[in-house]
Order: C-alpha cells, then sequence, then structure tokens
C-alpha cells in the first residue's frame, strides 16, 4: 500500500484534533499536558514540514472524504502551492509549540485544557484551509480557523479591552469570510451544486467583468484577514491581546493563509489575470508597507511595534504578488517567476523571524510583567538567552546578511531593478517610484528594530520591572533557537530554498526561476552577469575580517594597558532617565509623517507639583474611517431597539397592518 503526502496530511490535522481533545480531558494535569501534548504537537508539525517537502517536488493528490453533506462531500487537494505553505506551518509550528510547552506552565489546568484544544484546532483549521480544494470545506476550515484563534485571543477575556479586541477580530474577520464566499459564488456561476469545487472554478471560463468581480471580492476578503490597508485596525488589537505562542501562529502563519487565499484565487482559480490587478496590489502593498513601518516607529509596546511590522511585511507580499501578476499578464516570465519567488521566500521568512520576535517578547512579559518598552532596559544581562536569540530575529527581520530577510528583499528589489520596459507607460512610471518605497521601508523597518532591540536590551534599566527578570526556561529556548537557526539556514542556502520553489512558480506560472549558477553557493536571480549573491562567500568574508582583526591585535598588541572611565559628556551623574526612551526614539518618524496621525499630547505647565507627559500616535482611519460607522450602527440599534419596548396591543397593531400590507400587495 503506497502511502500518499495527502494520507499523511489528513492524519496530521487528525492528530492534533486528537491532542487537542486529549488536553481538554486531562486539564486536571496540567503537567501532562505542557511536558507531553505541546511536545508531541510539534513532533507533528515537524512531519507535517516534511510532508509539504515531499509534496513540492510529487505530483498533485486528490481526495474525497466521506464526510459532508449529502451531494456536498469534502475534496482535499495536496499540490506544490499547498505543499509550500504546509511546509511553512509545520516548520514554525514546530519551535511555537516547544515554546508553549514551557510558557503555558502558569497556566491553570482548567483553563489550560480548554487552551490546549482551541491551540490544536487552531493548527489544524489552518492545516484543513491549505489542503480544501472545494468552497464548501474552505469556508469550514476557514471558519475553524477564525473561532478557535478568537477564543485564543480572549484567553484572558475579564479584561474589557481584550474582550474588544477579540470582538473587533472576529468582525473583520466574519465580514472578510463573507467576501470570499461570495468570491467562490461568482467563480461558481449558478452551475449547480457540483461547480462548488475548485476543479469546476479551475475549468470555468469567466467573462472579464466576472472575473474581476471575483478577484476583487476574493482580494477585499483575504486582504481582510492579511491586515492589508484599510482592513487592518483589528491586527495591532487583537496580536498584543493574545498569549505570546498565539501570537506568534497569528502573525507569522495564520497572515499567510490570507497570501496563500490570494494566490489560489489569482494564478490558479482564475484562469486569466488583467493587468490593473496587478496595479492596485502593487499600490495597495506600498500604501501597507509604509503605513505599518511608520507607525511601528512611533510605538511604546513591544507586542504593538511587532503587529504594526507584520502589516509592513504584508505590504511587501503583496507588492510582490502584484508585481508578479504585472509582469505574467506583459510576457515576462522570467521576472513573473522572480517576483512570485521573493514573494513565497519572503511568507517563509516572515514565518520564522516574526515567530521568533513574538515569543521573545513572551518570555521578556513573563520575566518582567511589562510590555511597555519605557520600563524596560538593560535586559541583556538578566536575559542573555533570550537576548542573543531575540538579536537573531531583529537582525533577519532588518534584512541584513546573511540572514534570511536579506534574501527575499533582495530579490525582490532584483525584480523592479532588472525590469525591461513595460507596454504601459504609467506602469513604468510606478516601477520606479515603487522601488525606491520598499527601499525607504526596508530603511525604516531597520530603524524600528534598533529602537526595539536596544530600548528592551541594552542601557541601564529604566524601572523596577528589569530587577526581577530572569531568562527563557528549556523548552522556551528549544522553540526559540529553533526559529534562530531557520533564520539562519534559510539565509545560507537561498540556490536550495530557490529551487523547491521553483515547484511552485511551475504550477502557477508555467515557468520557473532559471538558476544559472555552477555552484549552490551562488543565487543568480537571472543572469551572474546582471546580479548575483552568496551568502556563504560574504559570511567567510565577515569571519575573515573578524579573524585578521584578531591576528593584527594579537601581534602588534605590547600589552599596554590604561583604565579610564568611559566619557561622561562632562556630566558624571548619568542614569537611567537621561537614555533615549522608546517615544523619544520614535519622535523624529512622528515629526516627518505628522499629518498622517492623530497625535494627542498632554503636556505639564510649569506650575504642576507632579508633571506628567503624555502622548499617544493614533491611526487616523479609525477615526475616518470605521468611527462613523460604528456610530451609524449605534443609531439603528437604538432605533431597531425601540420596537423591544413597546406593550402588547402595538405588537398587535404591527401584526394586523404587515398583515394588512400583505393581502393587498400579494
Amino acid at each position: 500500500m503506497n502511502i500518499l503526502p495527502i494520507d499523511v496530511a489528513s492524519g496530521v490535522i487528525l492528530l492534533w484534533i486528537v491532542l487537542g481533545l486529549l488536553g481538554l480531558a486531562l486539564q486536571r494535569s496540567p503537567r501532562v499536558i505542557c511536558s507531553v501534548i505541546f511536545p508531541f504537537g510539534a513532533l507533528v508539525s515537524l512531519l507535517l514540514a516534511a510532508t509539504g517537502l515531499w509534496a513540492l517536488s510529487a505530483t498533485p493528490d486528490i481526495a474525497v472524504l466521506p464526510l459532508g453533506l449529502p451531494d456536498l462531500p469534502f475534496h482535499l487537494r495536496l499540490d506544490p502551492l499547498s505543499g509550500f505553505f504546509l511546509a511553512l506551518l509545520g516548520g514554525a509550528s514546530f519551535g511555537v509549540s516547544l515554546y508553549a510547552a514551557g510558557y503555558f506552565k502558569a497556566m491553570a489546568g482548567e483553563v489550560l485544557g480548554l487552551l490546549c484544544l482551541e491551540y490544536h484546532l487552531f493548527l489544524a483549521g489552518m492545516a484543513l484551509v491549505l489542503l480544501a480544494d472545494d468552497a464548501y470545506l474552505f469556508m469550514v476550515a476557514w471558519e475553524t480557523m477564525a473561532l478557535s484563534s478568537y477564543f485564543l485571543v480572549t484567553t484572558d477575556h475579564k479584561i474589557p479591552d481584550i474582550r474588544r479586541a477579540g470582538y473587533l477580530y472576529l468582525l473583520i474577520a466574519h465580514v472578510g469570510a463573507i467576501a470570499i464566499l461570495l468570491s467562490f459564488g461568482v467563480m461558481q456561476g449558478g452551475h449547480g451544486v457540483a461547480a462548488y469545487t475548485f476543479d469546476a472554478m479551475r475549468h470555468a471560463h469567466l467573462s472579464g467583468f466576472w472575473s474581476s468581480t471575483a478577484f476583487l471580492l476574493a482580494l477585499f476578503g483575504f486582504g481582510a484577514k492579511a491586515g492589508v490597508l484599510p482592513m487592518h485596525v483589528w491586527l495591532p488589537e487583537a496580536h498584543p491581546a493574545a498569549p505570546s505562542p498565539v501570537s506568534a501562529l497569528m502573525s507569522g502563519v495564520m497572515l499567510k493563509t490570507a497570501i496563500y487565499g490570494i494566490l489560489r484565487v489569482t494564478f490558479d482559480l482564475l484562469h486569466a489575470q488583467v493587468w490593473w490587478w496587478g496595479v492596485l496590489m502593487l499600490t495597495l502593498g506600498l500604501l501597507t508597507a509604509v503605513f505599518g513601518v511608520m507607525f511601528a516607529a512611533v510605538q511604546g509596546d513591544m507586542k504593538r511595534l511587532l503587529a504594526y511590522s507584520s502589516i509592513e511585511n504584508i505590504g511587501l507580499l503583496l507588492v510582490g504578488i502584484g508585481l508578479t501578476v504585472t509582469f505574467h499578464v506583459y510576457g515576462k516570465d522570467a521576472l513573473a517567476a522572480l517576483s512570485l519567488t521573493a514573494t513565497l521566500y519572503h511568507s517563509l521568512n516572515h514565518a520564522c523571524f516574526k515567530s521568533l520576535l513574538f515569543v521573545g517578547t513572551g518570555s521578556i512579559l513573563h520575566a518582567t510583567g511589562e510590555r511597555n518598552m519605557g520600563r524596560m532596559g538593560g535586559l541583556i544581562h538578566s536575559m542573555p538567552w533570550v537576548a542573543a536569540l531575540m538579536l537573531v530575529g531583529v537582525l533577519a527581520i532588518s534584512g541584513m546578511p546573511p540572514l534570511n530577510g536579506f534574501v527575499s528583499e533582495w530579490l525582490l528589489l532584483q525584480a523592479f531593478l532588472l525590469s525591461p520596459g513595460l507596454p504601459n507607460s504609467y506602469i513604468d512610471m510606478l516601477v520606479p517610484v515603487a522601488a525606491a518605497v520598499i527601499a525607504l521601508s526596508a530603511a525604516l523597518a531597520a530603524y524600528v528594530m534598533v529602537k526595539f532591540y536596544g530600548v528592551i536590551f541594552l542601557g541601564q534599566p529604566r524601572g523596577n520591572a528589569s530587577a526581577k527578570a530572569h531568562d527563557a526556561g528549556l523548552w522556551e529556548r528549544a522553540g526559540m533557537s529553533w526559529l534562530a537557526l531557520l533564520c539562519v539556514l534559510l539565509g545560507l542556502a537561498p540556490v536550495f530554498v530557490v529551487q523547491q520553489i521553483n515547484h511552485v512558480s511551475q504550477l502557477l506560472l508555467g515557468t520557473q526561476l532559471a538558476n544559472a549558477a555552477p555552484s549552490w553557493m551562488l543565487l543568480t536571480p537571472v543572469d551572474t552577469e546582471r546580479a548575483s549573491y552568496s551568502p556563504v562567500y560574504f559570511l567567510l568574508a565577515v569571519l575573515g575580517v573578524m579573524l585578521a582583526t584578531v591576528w593584527v591585535v594579537h601581534r602588534y598588541y605590547h600589552g599596554r594597558l590604561r583604565s579610564a572611565p568611559a566619557w561622561d559628556c562632562g556630566f558624571p551623574a548619568q542614569n537611567a532617565r537621561m537614555q533615549d526612551t522608546a517615544e523619544g526614539f520614535g519622535q523624529p518618524i512622528r515629526r516627518i509623517f505628522e499629518p498622517f496621525f492623530k497625535i494627542e499630547s498632554e503636556l505639564p505647565s510649569p506650575f504642576d507639583v507632579n508633571p506628567k507627559y503624555q502622548g499617544r500616535s493614533e491611526d487616523r482611519l479609525w477615526y475616518l474611517l470605521y468611527l462613523p460607522v460604528r456610530r451609524m450602527t449605534e443609531k439603528l440599534s437604538g432605533w431597531v431597539s425601540l420596537l423591544q419596548h413597546g406593550h402588547i396591543h402595538l405588537y398587535l397593531t404591527y401584526t394586523f397592518v404587515t398583515l394588512v400590507v400583505l393581502l393587498i400587495f400579494v
């Protein structure tokens, strides 16, 4: 009996559901849940990652399950696209689940058992989204993923702010789900029950109008889940509210299911693309990237900073997809494969370094009880493991070679720089502007990470929280080490990663990125004469310079030593209050982009006995778009609620009038 990749992937989903139910049944044994169930769930994640890699080079597998409704069975399909994202899910969740085994130890048994069920249902829902091959199963899996993550976000539901964040997330998730369902309805085209499968949608030939309608609905629905502007408002609220392992999965993996959905609909289910689809996604992606990094720079809450950073990275992914559509429409197959490779590579990279940073903030939160960076500082001394591992994540997300973040951003910039003249002059003008915006976003992202790491780990402690800090436990270190190792390996072996992504490019575009390099150590996007990159050579050069420096110092240093205090700018009484704060670090960005913020500040007067300064940089889009909708909804609800407070004779009158109207007009 031959075992197929789809059999293993289905078994992984079933195992996760069983593990969740076991956690609920063993809720009075928290030690078993943390020491057995979560680590075993991590091993299952590793099996899923291996299955995804296996599926990349295998022929697509299809299965029909004896589940669902009469005449509406569930269909599964495992092809290179779903295999890639299954590998992403498995690789990231392995490290996060190991970390969760130590992170959740402090929770009570009943809460922990329920959380274990929700956590593994969340993983199973995401995997099932990637395997679904019909609209019915896709929506069931999508709702499973949304509901389980909602309950995870509201774990501390006794706090009003967390309840509000969870409600906002669930509301936007369901608005997006309705748009996705409508998109499937358009692609189904009213051709009967059998047309609900993705295979039927692939063979349906819609007109240009209906294809564009299906695309716009899908972009809105999946964009709401991904946090694309202006549907981003839930993300900086829900991510900080959730437990840190859940934040890591939501940011690192769940957002990528939306990217998967956009790719599946745009390149697989719709048989043809239109040039303005690419321009629209390119524009939305650029706006989202700049908006995300701009707001990340002014945050004082470390988890909100990472949440806005995720918005920026989602913008980069959308830019890559838009560029792929544009090149593909105009027959630039090599560049389309290059931009798609950059998009998928960055999806994988973001899953690794953003998961690492979120779980790292979880260790800091556990150790200090603080999320405000202004009350931290000097944690590198009391948390050396966390500081070292998070440094890998910070350098990776900043795009520093030879780590993974540099490779995908470099590939994306190469797609812009190598683009020839396109038939549309307006797009030709947009491409260099977009390249400049991408470079600006990358520079600001590095600026944000300098602030993030420096304010938290360097300098002197700014409050009492740093005094009681302690390093992460064994399980937490193991999970973080795995994610840091992925950041290094993905940076050092880009040729191998690109070769695996080529299977996805072949499926979606009918072409792949050619590798002109004679060695696995040299990555060439198009041609060695135009651009190439070798992370191994770069690493060897850095190590060589370091060893040469050590040798020179050892060879020519004669032992003369003179101790002196560090320069204190002429003022010896330095203290922690004189260090740059998170707010102060972000002040230049706040000043430069002031029109984009809704700034509220409270300044003390010269006569205040206890002077206090408070400043907030809020999102104008919330006040321009969402707040008016909320107020209108409250008014309509108030008018409708008047019907609920009448007397019985009024209700009888309503019924009588309705009956008369029906008799007259029917």
